[in-house]
Parts: structure tokens; C-alpha cells; sequence
């Protein structure tokens, strides 16, 4: 009895790592439950493939919005910007009016309205016209060019309601410039201003009536009515000056003026187009 109990009843084996009372199945399904578990906490997990889904899924929908927005721009036809005449006079400089320009307006204008006969009658020959300013004249330099009698015009003329010489222009302000500028041609010869601003028609029309007046300075919308109200007469009238050439601010010039444009073919047509045809009128471009 001494002997057994010296000795213990079990001993474990070298290199086990079995705890006493174990089998040693047990403690290896021990030790491998623990390694799970500690997997389980020091690994991360992977993203699931939803996520991956989801963010592959908003980059393609991006791309598909690019797509479309590239075919929809591609799609719409571009605007065409419409040429402004400072980019025209950018690239090129400016041209001198020259006869050509006129018969070609009233020839564009009458075209679709009259028949070939009525056409004819409105049509201005060369011989019309007066040498055209070649830009570098001043206005009282290209008067004496053109009118080089004009003395003894003024000294003649004494007819009431009526003018030598019939200046139009496509503003009041351009009007007064002009009226300013010709003060080395004019001499003793009376000047009245023809247009609407600032002053009344029967003013005008009184006027003309009272004095003798050698040049009409205005603007084609008032002298067309102050020949309607037979306040002006052309039986003195021999020359018609267009200032063809000049530009205002926004670079237009008389004809370029769709309202002034309008204005000044009619009062061409009041009797102007055929005083010119028969002879007693010459027609100037400055």
C-alpha cells in the first residue's frame, strides 16, 4: 500500500500539452476552438460584395451621365454668331460710298414691290451723281469740290419755302455737327436746321415761309413731313447731299439704320429720284 501511493497514478506525456483529468481528444478540440476564436478577433473581416456592388454600380452610372451629357452637346448644332459690323471693320478698313451703293439699295428695295417698268423709272444713272468723297475731304472741302459756283448760287437764289442745297443725315447731333463744319463754305448763305428735335414743324414751316433759306440741314423723316404739309418746295433745289460714310457710336452709318434707311428711299421717291433723272439735281455721297 506504501509503494502505490508514492507514485502518482498518472503521468502526463512528454510534449503534450494536455491538462490532467483530460483525454487528449479533448484538449486538442480545446486548443483548436481557442485558435478560432482568436482568428475571430485579430482578423478583419473582408468587405462584403454588396459594397463592391453598390460603388461599381455608381461609377458606371456615372460614366453613363458623361456619356449622354458628351451626345447631348454633341447632338445640338452649334449657333452661328452672327457678324457684327465692328468685326468687319476690324479686318478691313472702311470703304468711300461710291454711286453703286445707292442704285443697288433702291434697286433691292423696289425689287419685289414694282414692275420692270416702274423699275426703270426709279433707276439712277451715273450721270446723277456728284464725285463721291473719298474720305479725305472735310465737309467744306468736298462742298467747294462739288459746287465750286456757289456765290453766285446764293447771290440768286430768292425763292421762299425752298433751298439750293439739301443735306440729310441720320441724326439731330450729326445735323449740328455738319451745320458747324461748313461754316468755311456757306459764306452769307442761311442755314436752317430740319429735324425734329427740339424744335416744332410749325416753327419750321413759318420759317421757311418768312426767310430765304440756302440750305437744309436735317434728317429725312422731317423733311419728308415738311414736304407732305407743303411747308418746303424743291423748284430751287439742285444739289442733294447723303453723308453716306459717317458712323455713330454703335459704327452704323445712314443706311445701315434700318428706320433711316426706310425714310431716306422714300424721300427719294416724293420726286427727288425724278428732279435726278431729269437733270436739275446732282446727288453727292460724303
Amino acid at each position: 500500500m506504501g509503494d502505490t501511493l508514492d507514485e502518482p497514478w498518472w503521468e502526463p506525456r512528454e510534449g503534450s500539452g494536455s491538462s490532467p483529468g483530460l483525454s487528449p481528444d479533448a484538449s486538442s478540440e480545446e486548443c483548436a476552438g481557442t485558435s478560432k476564436t482568436e482568428q475571430q478577433h485579430t482578423t478583419p473581416m473582408p468587405p462584403t460584395s454588396k459594397k463592391r456592388k453598390q460603388a461599381t454600380e455608381c461609377f458606371l452610372g456615372a460614366e453613363k451621365e458623361d456619356s449622354a451629357d458628351k451626345n447631348e452637346s454633341e447632338a445640338k448644332p452649334k449657333r452661328r454668331r452672327k457678324k457684327k459690323i465692328s468685326d468687319v471693320l476690324s479686318k478691313s478698313s472702311p470703304k468711300p460710298g461710291v454711286p453703286e451703293d445707292l442704285q443697288k439699295l433702291l434697286k433691292e428695295h423696289f425689287c419685289a414691290k414694282r414692275s420692270v417698268i416702274e423699275l426703270e423709272e426709279l433707276q439712277l444713272s451715273d450721270a446723277c451723281f456728284l464725285p463721291a468723297n473719298d474720305l479725305t475731304h472735310s465737309f467744306s472741302s468736298y462742298l467747294k469740290e462739288i459746287c465750286p459756283k456757289w456765290a453766285k448760287l446764293r447771290k440768286n437764289h430768292t425763292e421762299k419755302k425752298s433751298v439750293v442745297m439739301m443735306i440729310i443725315c441720320s441724326s439731330a447731333l450729326r445735323c449740328l455737327e455738319l451745320i458747324k463744319s461748313m461754316a468755311a463754305f456757306k459764306g452769307d448763305g442761311k442755314v436752317m436746321k430740319m429735324f425734329a428735335k427740339h424744335i416744332k414743324i410749325q416753327e419750321q414751316v413759318k420759317m421757311l415761309e418768312k426767310g430765304v433759306i440756302h440750305v437744309g440741314v436735317g434728317t429725312p423723316g422731317r423733311i419728308k413731313a415738311l414736304l407732305e404739309q407743303d411747308g418746303l418746295s424743291m423748284t430751287s433745289l439742285k444739289y442733294v447731299i447723303l453723308d453716306w460714310n459717317w458712323r455713330d457710336q454703335k459704327l452704323r452709318r445712314l443706311i445701315d439704320i434700318p428706320e433711316i434707311r426706310k425714310e431716306t428711299i422714300e424721300l427719294l421717291e416724293m420726286g427727288l429720284i425724278k428732279l435726278c433723272r431729269g437733270g436739275s439735281v446732282k446727288v453727292g455721297l460724303f
